[in-house]
Order: structure tokens, then C-alpha cells, then sequence
């Protein structure tokens, strides 16, 4: 592995984390299309969709430790939120992490394709009012809450992505949490969920350790970053930059599958 190779997977990381950290989401949403595309267009060793997927449902677990600390004051993580989701999408992303292994490349890409392209829709849908309620003063459906993120668990794991740009979306649009909360709360619940993601990678031999070890390093370093960058950052700017992430990702993803 030479050097040339170790920093572009290190700036991969970094670039990630930082979004990982300031967007509340795991980071595969980019880092799975950036480890999937830049390597190769610089000469370097390509990963396959199994071990870019098995990359990051081990890197997102420590970019989300990185912003949870980052956001561990002020009120913004929902106990009650991040339990309910939580185990749900345990459960979810370990059925999801350990099935992928049965799964082709090019179904691993259509499920990542199909939850990009739901996700992306969810984020242009109005969010109207939900930052005017004070944090102390959120309720949310829970079964729907728990149900929802089983399912995202499921397809996530299989992409090894945690499932974050999909909880974003499912949290302000369908259970109406506030921004702020739900950026906090999210990185809290794709952390429990890339436990189940990243054993059910490792159990079927679909990491790669060494560009894990250096994403791991990167997102150590960017993800409080940009933790501290989006609590200064409009709400509304957030949430256009998840967006337009999000759709990108899913118009690049679908124009490889067709």
C-alpha cells in the first residue's frame, strides 16, 4: 500500500466525518460512492461494493462516537428517541450486515440506489415549524418511531451505511423533530446501529482492516470538527446541504445501475 493510496483514503475519511459530524448522518452516504469511484480515477487499487461497504459500516462507528461527544450538551440528544430507534435498528442493520453476504454487487448498489433516491425525495418534502418547538417539549409517535427504523436497519446494513440519510429524513418530515435534535439524536442511533452493521461485516469477512484503520483515524479527528461547525450553521442551511448531498448520491448511484 503506498503512500499516494493512504492519503486519498485518508481524505476520504476526513471530508466524511466532517459532514458526518455537522449533517448528524454516518458518513456512508458519501464515503460508499467516494471509496467506490476516487481510488480507481487516481490510478489507485478499486475496493469492490462489499468491502467499500464493509469499510464503512466499521468507519461509521467511530465517526458517530466523535460526534455524540461533540453533542453530548446543550439538550439536543432525545434519550427516549435515540433508545426506541435504537434498538430497532440494532436489530435491523445486524439482520441487514449479515445477509448482505448472500447478496450480489449489483444488489448491493440497488438497495443503496433505492434508499438514496427515498431519502432524497423525504428531504425536499416542507418541514414547516418544527425548530419552534423547545427541546424540553418533543413527543413523538414511538411504535411508528421503532418500526421505521427496523426497516431502515435492514437495508442499511446491507450497504453497511448505518442508515442515517434515511433517519434524517424520517425524523423531521415523519416524526417532526426539531433540527438540531435531530442531527444530535441521529449520530447517537447510527452509532448503536453500525454495531450490528460492522459484526455482521466482520463475521463474513468483508473488511478490508487496513483502509478501515486509516478511515477510523480520519473520522477520530473530523467528525467532532464538524460537530462544532453545525451547531453554528442555520438549521435551514443544514438541511438544503443534506439534501443536495442525498440527491446527488442517489442521481450518481442510479446512473451506474441503468
Amino acid at each position: 500500500m503506498d503512500f499516494a493510496f493512504i492519503i486519498t483514503i485518508f481524505l476520504i475519511g476526513f471530508v466524511g466525518s466532517y459532514i458526518s459530524g455537522m449533517l448528524g448522518i454516518g458518513g456512508s452516504i458519501i464515503k460508499y460512492p467516494m471509496l467506490l469511484y476516487i481510488p480507481p480515477l487516481f490510478g489507485l487499487a478499486a475496493f469492490s461494493a462489499h468491502e467499500v461497504s464493509g469499510i464503512s459500516a466499521v468507519q461509521v462507528f467511530f465517526a458517530t462516537i466523535g460526534g455524540v461527544w461533540a453533542y453530548r450538551k446543550g439538550g439536543y440528544l432525545n434519550k427516549s428517541l435515540i433508545a426506541y430507534m435504537g434498538v430497532s435498528i440494532l436489530i435491523g442493520s445486524f439482520i441487514g450486515g449479515y445477509g448482505s453476504k448472500l447478496m450480489s454487487e449489483g444488489g448491493i448498489n440497488l438497495v443503496y440506489g433505492i434508499l438514496a433516491l427515498i431519502a432524497a425525495v423525504m428531504m425536499f418534502i416542507p418541514k414547516k415549524g418544527i425548530d419552534d418547538i423547545p427541546l424540553d417539549q418533543v413527543k413523538f409517535n414511538k411504535p411508528l418511531a421503532a418500526i421505521l427504523s427496523l426497516i431502515v436497519g435492514v437495508g442499511a446494513g446491507i450497504v453497511g451505511a448505518a442508515g442515517a440519510f434515511l433517519l434524517v429524513p424520517i425524523m423531521l418530515v415523519v416524526l417532526k423533530i426539531p433540527t438540531r435534535m435531530t442531527i444530535a439524536s441521529s449520530l447517537a442511533i447510527t452509532f448503536i446501529s453500525s454495531i450490528g452493521a460492522t459484526v455482521g461485516k466482520i463475521t463474513t469477512g468483508q473488511v478490508e482492516y487496513l483502509p478501515a484503520f486509516i478511515m477510523i483515524i480520519a473520522s477520530l479527528i473530523a467528525s467532532p470538527l464538524g460537530a462544532m461547525a453545525g451547531k453554528k450553521v442555520n438549521t435551514k442551511i443544514l438541511q438544503v446541504i443534506l439534501a443536495l448531498l442525498i440527491t446527488a448520491t442517489a442521481i450518481k448511484i442510479w446512473m451506474d445501475i441503468l
